[in-house]
């Protein structure tokens, strides 16, 4: 078929829409047409607020899965933690004051963030909740919450330690009044079948982790279980086990590459993977997506991230992830 001159022109205007400069490896990346959600998003400011304390192997992968998502969409994220609720609360404050494009923000204490979080949703800057106090957070006014359940989570614990012959557990509690913490216990209770006991320690001081956990080992012979409830309290409880000569079976939740090692290395049973980078990454897609295009997501209900289960089985595959920073 012959070619006429508007033909050609309509193919050289596709040609020069369909792709963009060529990126690594001289590939061309597909561009998203300057109508679209991606595109219109871009330039928006959003604000993520943790209880995580700095220097946290497990918030640092939810950072890295936000700040990915940023770039990807051609926003700005910034990122601040802090596990003390009242400075929590005045950092959702200053976002407010700042009049960001929406707030991500953890509820390990949601009693203790419910008037900020209500200052940012009367001040209609859309609030996405993660990780903890899901019961809470459409209640707060959020327009959905992205994590796991802990209840199933520590359920499906119990029963995997269970199986390990478990009978008495120790279940490691790193930081006080957090209510998704006290669930995992609970949840573990439910299905092992045997007495869980609670240890309460401070994350911020990982060598008196280790002395306390060592302490009850020592003082309680019966305890051949211990339940972490974050990596770096597991690698702690690993040493405490070990330095009491127990024979205590040892299991956490989430992941670091220490963590990995350690279950490769047959040291600790399992980890409880509720996938934080994703904790990061989606609340600002979805944060995005409701600036640019309206769309929400959930329909009421949380968005869950996990929770899986990493073994010495796919430890491996898992261990290249965890070192780049992104398991």
């Amino acid at each position: 078929m012959r070619r006429t001159p508007i033909v050609l022109a309509l193919l050289g205007a596709l040609a020069v829409t369909g792709c963009s400069s060529s990126g690594a490896g001289g590939q061309q990346s597909a561009a998203p047409p300057a109508s679209s959600p991606a595109a219109q998003g871009s330039g928006a400011s959003f604000a993520v607020i943790t209880h995580g304390a700095p220097g946290d192997s497990f918030w640092d992968v939810v950072k890295n899965g936000a700040e990915a998502a940023g770039k990807q969409y051609g926003v700005k994220v910034t990122y601040q933690g802090d596990g003390d609720p009242a400075k929590q609360s005045q950092l959702i404050d200053q976002a407010v004051s700042e009049k960001v494009d929406g707030i991500v923000v953890s509820m390990a204490n949601p009693d203790a963030l419910k008037e900020a979080i209500g200052k940012a949703v009367t001040a209609k800057i859309p609030v996405v909740t993660i990780n903890s106090g899901a019961d809470f957070s459409k209640q707060f006014g959020a327009i959905t919450h992205v994590g796991q359940s802990e209840d199933v989570a520590g359920r499906g614990a119990g029963e995997q330690l269970k199986a390990a012959g478990v009978t008495k557990l120790l279940c490691v509690i790193h930081e006080a009044g957090n209510v998704g913490l006290d669930q995992r216990c609970k949840g573990a209770e439910q299905t092992l079948g045997g007495t869980v006991e609670r240890l309460q320690v401070d994350v911020s001081n990982l060598a008196d982790v280790t002395s306390k956990v060592t302490a009850k080992l020592q003082s309680d012979q019966q305890v051949n279980g211990v339940l972490a409830l974050n990596p770096a309290i597991a690698i702690a409880a690993r040493d405490a086990i070990e330095d009491a000569g127990s024979q205590a079976k040892l299991a956490t939740f989430d992941l670091s590459a220490d963590v990995v090692t350690a279950i490769n290395d047959g040291e600790v049973l399992f980890a409880v993977d509720q996938q934080q980078y994703l904790q990061g990454y989606l609340p600002i897609t979805f944060l995005n997506l409701y600036k640019s295009n309206l769309n929400t997501v959930g329909g009421g209900l949380p968005v869950n991230t996990g929770p899986g289960f990493v073994t010495k089985d796919n430890a491996s595959q898992v261990a290249k992830l965890a070192e780049a920073g992104t398991r």
